[in-house]
């Protein structure tokens, strides 16, 4: 692996923009329409093999990744997808649809149009929100009613690269523990239970039995197929790569060949979207894009000089302990390694999953400060302020006084109901180490402060809710701050920035 130092994200972005790496196998940009004299806004584009060989150095597939999440994309390129939907499985629908369309999408020119707070990268402002399901609609709709769609606030893509690997090691966790519960049940013949627990985190159980039968009802939190999947508000996508193909294509109608040129689902199609282009991402293009968001700087924390203020913000942090608002909010998990490693062996049909060419880099060492922190025995130390599993932030609706500010979608996007609840009043508990500026908050961000988003916690959450308001005002302003200091810090900053 090659060790960098990576520059402020807009520094990569110019400087790739200026001059995106090449290998001498990389595909000549594609052609615009006839009678168009224009150019296509990516010069050029990558491919796998000489990443995974490493014939290109780290430094310059981040910063291709850089170009390719600020590219104004545009027809020449394969901007549109007139004869495709947005849906992650491949599916037609009726050619010569609206080219932008800000529900059914595309929506938007390039990935930094929304990941833009506090910059390149980051959340979105309420303006951003996207319509998540409606781009599987054939025919679109123009309508933001519930019943079509979930809208949803966009998040921020700091810290996803350790988010990412948590979410693995957990899964191998998980599912090791059903393996040996099943090679348990067949050599006792009789049923065996197991507690489903990793990293401090419990997921219920599962019962296994001797005919290799898995009872998967007491699971908790995640699916029967034990995969964390820590992307999405609703927890539905397992990894940077899966989420960064989806979203080229629903937001921009740009093809990943991995998912339409290759994929046989689509047979082999080599312009499933009728636009005129093929090819329109490339293997090696995806790659450097997975990359560069993995690459990003790792959320910390800002803090005062004056040592009035750190008390306050230190009694915060307690009274925040103190409320077991950390039982869901984990403020720290452990990860064994300190890789992140291109692509991941687990990702679904139409995203690449060949571990033989894969491209690895250290957290803790590569990419932007602030850098993963080392833990003192090997591995890391991922302070997300979350458990990585699902959630009901809902009240009853028969309660005195339900809260239900959090029950605002009616569309479940494969959450499975839980408990006798429905499927769309769960969602994977939000990681608060950028909560200081990534603001609006709630899932379609509507509210506009922290106290809001407190508040509104029902359901799982409301004897901590109910804690916050009984507390004095001084020490619900401790709390509120201390959150305010866990933020997206400008790169090349220490991990805690101390300013007057």
């Amino acid at each position: 692996m090659t060790s960098f130092h990576m520059l402020g994200i807009l520094g990569i972005a110019v400087l790739a923009l200026i001059s995106l790496p090449l290998s001498t196998s990389a595909h000549v940009p594609h052609r615009c329409p006839e009678g168009f004299p224009d150019t296509p806004a990516l010069p050029g584009h990558l491919e796998q093999a000489d990443l995974g060989s490493g014939r290109l150095r780290f430094h310059d597939i981040v910063a291709a990744g850089a170009t390719l999440f600020t590219t104004i994309f545009n027809v020449c390129d394969g901007q549109g997808r007139p004869a495709a939907t947005g849906a992650p499985t491949p599916t037609k629908r009726v050619p010569d649809q609206p080219a932008f369309l800000r529900t059914s999408a595309p929506d938007s020119n390039s990935c930094a149009g929304c990941h833009n707070q506090p910059r390149v990268g980051g959340a979105g402002d309420f303006v951003a929100n996207v319509f998540v399901l409606a781009q599987t609609l054939d025919p679109v709709t123009a309508s933001v009613d519930a019943h079509f769609s979930d809208e949803r606030n966009t998040l921020g893509m700091f810290g996803a690269g350790p988010i990412e690997m948590l979410g693995r090691e957990m899964t191998a966790d998980l599912q090791a523990l059903r393996a040996a519960a099943l090679q348990e049940a067949r050599a006792r013949g009789t049923a065996v239970t197991t507690a489903l627990d990793t990293k401090g985190v419990h997921f219920g159980h599962l019962t296994a039995l001797p005919d290799g039968s898995v009872d998967t009802t007491a699971v908790k939190g995640v699916d029967a197929d034990l995969l964390i999947k820590p992307f999405h508000q609703a927890g539905v996508v397992r990894s940077i790569r899966e989420f960064t193909v989806t979203a080229f294509n629903h937001h921009h109608g740009m093809q990943a060949e991995e998912r339409f040129d290759l994929n046989p689902a689509t047979g082999l199609d080599s312009d499933f979207d009728e636009d005129g282009v093929s090819r329109e991402l490339t293997l090696g293009d995806v790659t450097a894009t997975t990359l560069f968001q993995a690459a990003l700087g790792t959320p910390g924390q800002r803090l005062p000089a004056n040592p009035r203020q750190r008390q306050a913000i230190d009694r915060g942090a307690a009274l925040f302990a103190q409320m077991a608002c950390t039982a869901c909010h984990v403020p720290e998990l452990p990860l064994q390694s300190r890789l992140f490693v291109e692509p991941y062996q687990l990702n679904p049909p139409g995203t690449f999953n060949d571990t033989s060419q894969a491209v690895a880099f250290d957290l803790t060492e590569e990419g932007e400060h602030p850098h993963l922190e080392k833990a003192p025995r090997g591995g890391a130390i991922v302070r997300a302020y979350t458990d990585l599993k699902r959630h009901n932030l809902c009240d009853d609706p028969g309660e005195p006084t339900p809260i239900r500010i959090f029950c605002n979608e009616q569309l479940a996007q494969g959450r499975p109901a839980q408990d006798g609840r429905p499927g769309a009043e769960f969602f994977l508990t939000r990681k608060l180490w950028d909560v200081g500026n990534s603001a609006p908050y709630g899932h379609r961000g509507q509210l506009t402060t922290i106290t809001e988003a407190i508040l509104a916690h029902g359901g799982e959450a409301r004897t901590s809710r109910d804690a916050f308001v009984t507390l004095a005002p001084e020490e619900q302003g401790a709390i509120v701050q201390f959150l305010k200091t866990l933020q997206v810090l400008p790169p090349g900053s220490p991990p805690v920035l101390i300013e007057p």
